[in-house]
């Protein structure tokens, strides 16, 4: 049995959504040089709905698939269904990572949602804290 499967070689050989969106109205930045992966992910929002999304990832082949299959899955989505995205998820739609590659799923979850909340402040919306990670204190780099 192969390490990574096919979806996850093709979100890393082929990756979707590379890139940097200008003037973005979210931006999110997660990661730590201890375990060596960094995404950034950029929104352009319209109408509660995320009309364009792209990444940065510095990191392994795993983070580059996470980030990849993350930002397909809420690309043309409203606002509160990218809210709901979990690493588990992210996860499963690239048919599964190894275990010690998880932390990589998690990353992408946390950078959509730190980007959510930076388009919150930036437009002075009202938002429940406890939903967002608390980036300073990631347990799965540590």
């Amino acid at each position: 049995m192969a390490l990574y499967s096919e979806v996850v070689m093709d979100h890393f050989t082929h990756p979707r959504n590379v890139g940097v969106i200008e003037n973005a109205d979210g931006v999110g930045e997660v990661g730590n040089a201890k375990c060596g992966d960094i995404m950034k992910i950029y929104l352009k929002i319209e109408n509660d709905i995320i009309v364009d999304v792209k990444f940065e990832t510095f990191g392994c082949g795993s983070a580059i698939a996470s980030s990849s299959m993350a930002t397909e899955m809420i690309k043309g989505k409203p606002i509160s269904e990218a809210m709901q995205l979990t690493n588990k998820a992210v996860a499963e739609a690239l048919d599964g990572l190894p275990a010690h590659k998880l932390h990589c799923s998690v990353l992408a979850e946390e950078a959509i949602k730190s980007a959510l909340k930076d388009y919150y402040q930036k437009n002075n919306i009202a938002y429940d804290e406890s939903q967002f990670p608390d980036c300073e204190h990631c347990a799965h780099c540590e």
